[in-house]
């Protein structure tokens, strides 16, 4: 055999065993862009999808709505990847009239109401009624929430129905992370947000769950991002965090599942 014809050969054998080693999905990364709401029963579910799908997957965060660049929404307009997002169902829609979502694609995964963080090891606070709650919020030294769906709610439609929403000392936080830490660190008496993100969030823990009368009880959602080349895998990865098998992680987080729904 001539040296060319050796050189050859032996680079085809070097070429087959590198595609051999290569991993089975190795074109299958999908990228996650997702809000603080539902990060609890994800951060649990994901190892196992990664393992039993040979997929793998980068996570970023972002807020459901609000202003500024740290939103889901700003991220995706200023450029960011994305193939699957996961976020408020009032988000979503924001996302779809945008025309970011694939049609079709939007399920809902879990809910979650809002309740009131307090510092480790502080007292439990009675927010159980209206009358509770306002006692509770307006003797508070200050009270954090974040900018995004919750906290919009809160300051549109749970401190008007007080009569008294002056006297609430609101602070707003690009996320819920940033409203919990205000708490832990003892800048704020209290924050209100969704039960999903009080209960794993450091240095604080769940006082009360809102009275019904002032209850959001927040979807979150996920969807496949518009032009996506990883169509097949982010629709598994939603069915995945949508099955039943996903149930168990889900209500420990401080969520409940909500039957699949798309529009």
């Amino acid at each position: 055999m001539s040296r060319v014809l050796r050189t050859s050969a032996s680079a085809v054998v070097v070429l087959v065993v590198a595609l051999l080693t290569l991993p089975l999905d190795a074109a299958a990364q999908l990228k996650v862009l997702m809000s603080g709401g539902f990060s609890g029963p994800y951060e649990r579910l994901l190892p196992d999808f990664e393992r039993s799908t040979g997929i793998q997957v980068a996570t970023a965060s972002g807020a459901s709505q609000g202003t500024g660049p740290q939103t889901i929404r700003a991220q995706l307009a200023a450029g960011a990847h994305a193939d699957v997002v996961i976020l408020s169902r009032e988000g979503l829609a924001d996302l779809v009239a945008a025309g970011r979502i694939a049609i079709g694609t939007e399920t809902d995964l879990a809910q979650t109401p809002l309740g009131v963080a307090v510092r480790a090891g502080a007292p439990k606070v009675d927010v159980g009624t209206v009358e509770s709650f306002k006692r509770v919020v307006t003797n508070a030294r200050s009270v954090s929430a974040p900018g995004s769906t919750s906290g919009i709610f809160v300051r549109d439609q749970v401190l008007p129905r007080l009569g008294d929403a002056e006297q609430v000392r609101l602070k707003t936080t690009p996320r819920g992370v940033e409203a919990a830490a205000m708490v832990a660190a003892g800048e704020a008496d209290l924050a209100i947000m969704p039960v999903s993100e009080i209960v794993h969030a450091p240095g604080v823990e769940l006082g009360g769950v809102l009275a019904e009368e002032l209850q959001l009880h927040q979807v979150f959602a996920a969807a496949v991002v518009a032009g996506t080349d990883q169509l097949d895998a982010a629709r598994r990865l939603i069915a995945f965090l949508a099955s039943d098998g996903a149930a168990s992680a889900i209500r420990s987080g401080g969520m409940e599942p909500v039957r699949a729904r798309r529009p």
